[in-house]
Formats: structure tokens, sequence, C-alpha cells
């Protein structure tokens, strides 16, 4: 029988308000941190909602930095003031400091995150997406390749033509890709950009550039755009919670072109920031419903849609977002629908 822990939570006026957690069947009353481990791996031990875990979670007081979790600290199923918690106890590597006349200093990156950050990384880096296409069409293209190369990689000199920013000591190289639009309303989305590589500027003379590429993921060819570094904070520790808002949306796209989504995927959402997703919100993801025919009435037939996995969100555009898939009970594909867990 599943357990419902009701525990306390502070809220931002300072008052006391209860909410519920259910507890995943055979939890264990304490698990040790392992390398290897996420936050979502450890959440999903305990609870049956694994976005859930903050409502559960106790910040011990003397502890450092106590919603950092690193490998060896031990985490307990406890009462505090009547109420269970799970409370954290540092690993025998993080426990009395001996002081000394020395800094003392502990990588954050030592930390587990809260997701497997691997399979998101090079989208948190590099992946862009536009939703203004006169921005793309405004932005520098390579116009030649040193030696009149029609392809160039990682050393070489290339030449951009476009309205470049002197103060800047380096470009992107992108080239255009989907253009999303919606299922539904039929409206322009954005445009996804492939990432192709970076380049260091070397000189320019009127709306030429001279540019040497210091990072290729592929040959850079003639047409290709250069963009300015994306001016946006870059975090690699997530909060995994529900969306403030109702969100009924479809999996687009699939940008490493699988048609078969699997854990730790990465896809493409129709919905964004004006339709209330953030970074770190859970949507479950339901499989759409096949419609057949009814051999005996002869009439077409409408599957239920049926759930089928998690998602969390990590990167937000304005129409559009890029999620990653936590758990999937069975094989997912484009077009299957993303809602409230």
């Amino acid at each position: 029988m599943r357990k419902t822990l009701v525990v306390l939570l502070l809220v931002a006026a300072g008052g006391l308000a209860q909410a519920a957690v259910e507890l995943k069947e055979g939890h264990p009353e304490q698990y040790t941190v392992t390398q290897g481990d996420t936050l979502w791996h450890i959440s999903g031990r305990f609870l049956s909602k694994p976005w859930e875990w903050p409502q559960l979670w106790h910040a011990n007081p003397q502890i450092e930095n106590p919603h950092l979790i690193y490998p060896g600290d031990v985490l307990s199923l406890v009462y505090i003031d009547g109420q269970p918690r799970l409370s954290l106890e540092r690993g025998a590597s993080r426990g009395t400091i001996k002081l000394s006349p020395r800094i003392r200093t502990t990588p954050m990156a030592e930390a587990i995150p809260s997701i497997p950050l691997d399979a998101i990384n090079s989208f948190l880096l590099k992946n862009r997406i536009v939703e203004d296409t006169q921005e793309l069409q405004r932005a520098p293209y390579i116009v030649a390749g040193n030696a009149e190369r029609v392809v160039s990689g990682q050393g070489d000199r290339i030449y951009a033509r476009g309205a470049f920013d002197s103060s800047l000591p380096s470009y992107n190289l992108f080239r255009q890709g989907k253009t999303y639009l919606d299922p539904i309303s039929g409206e322009m989305l954005g445009i996804n950009l492939d990432d192709i590589g970076s380049g260091d500027m070397v000189a320019v003379e009127g709306d030429i550039a001279t540019i040497r590429l210091t990072r290729t993921t592929q040959e850079a060819r003639l047409g290709d755009r250069l963009l300015p570094g994306e001016e946006r904070a870059i975090t690699s520790r997530f909060m995994p919670s529900p969306p403030s808002s109702s969100i009924d949306g479809l999996i687009l796209d699939v940008p490493r072109g699988v048609s078969q989504i699997g854990q730790l995927d990465v896809v493409t959402l129709n919905k964004g920031a004006r339709d209330g997703l953030a970074e770190g919100n859970v949507l479950a993801v339901y499989k759409t419903g096949e419609t057949v025919r009814d051999r005996l009435t002869g009439e077409q037939v409408k599957i239920p849609d049926e759930r089928a996995g998690l998602l969390m969100v990590f990167r937000t555009y304005d129409k559009l977002s890029y999620g990653v898939i936590l758990q999937a009970e069975r094989s997912l594909a484009v077009m299957d629908k993303v809602r409230n867990p």
C-alpha cells in the first residue's frame, strides 16, 4: 500500500501550508549516494512523483550548501517535530574538517547533477533557435573559403560578408535547419539552426571579414551564417517542478534525427515561455492513440491516448522548448502529446 506523507512547507508569505507527497512502494528508509547518481534517480527511489522532492527535503542548517548532494552522503527518512522529512548526513569524506591556515575548496562539479547532463550539454552550449526569419536573413554568411575552397574545416581561414561588430572577437557558425510550424494553428514558431562551429575574427575590411575557424562539428560551407554568442544564462542545476499553468502541447521534432524516441533523447516542443513553461518543468508524455476501423460497424474509432513517459524542459524560447526524456515506458514518437504531470 502506498503511503502519503504530509509535510509542512514554508510559503513565500512566511506562513505554513500543507502538501501531500506520495512515497513509492518499497521505498528505502536510508540511501547512500553513489558516483553516477542524479537527483532525479534518487528522488525516484523515494517518491512516485520525483519532481515533488523539495516537499520532502529538510535543509540541515548546520551543513553548508545543503541542497548540493555528493557521493557518500546519506539520505534518511526521519521525523522532525512530528513530521517526516528527508534528512542529509554528509559522508565520511566530507565530515569533520581540521582547521589549518590554508584555503580549502570543494568544486561544485563534484555534486551530483539533477539529471544526466551528458545528454543535453551540446544543446545547453551550442544549439540555437531563431524566431525571427529577418534576423537570420540579416546575419553575415560565408562567401568564400581560402584558396577558393567550397568547404573548410578547423584551422582554415574563411571570408564572410555582412555587417560585423568589430568589438566581438569571435562568431558562431550555423546552417539553417528545420522551420517549425504549429501543427494546430499553422503559426511559424521558429527555425532550428544546426551548429557548425566557431571562429575568431582576424580582420574586417568594409563588409568582408577574415575569420579563422577554431572549432568545427562538420565542414563549413558557402552560405553558412555567422551569429554572435547567445546572451543567456547557462544553468546545469535544474529544479524539477510542475508547470505553473496548464500545458497541452506536442513533440514537434527530435533534433538528432531519430524516428523512435527513448530515454535521454532530446525533443523539441511546440510550447515555450509564452505558454508558461520554464526550465526545470516536468511534463507527462502521452502516446497518441491510433484511429482504427471497427470491423463490425465500419466506423473509425480513436484509441485513447496513453501515458507513456516523463520529460523535463531544460531550455525555453518564446514559442518553443527543448526537453529531455527522463522516463519512457514505451517507444515515443513525433506528435505524441505533452501535458501537466
